[in-house]
């Protein structure tokens, strides 16, 4: 299984750019294990969306 330093580096790699079919499933799988990556993802999209709603984008 995926450490969950290397998942979270996946998950901010993410918002700069698509992950391969491989990173990504192995992601998943990861986040389906992880309830604590789980929760930082979370986090982190509720961060970028309301980051950019403070900005003007969405």
């Amino acid at each position: 299984m995926m450490s969950c330093r290397k998942a979270t580096t996946l998950m901010s790699q993410q918002l700069d750019r698509p992950l391969g079919g491989t990173e990504r499933m192995a992601l998943q799988f990861h986040l389906m294990m992880c309830s604590g990556c789980t929760n930082f993802n979370k986090n982190m999209m509720f961060l970028r969306a309301v980051c950019g709603q403070a900005s003007g984008k969405s």
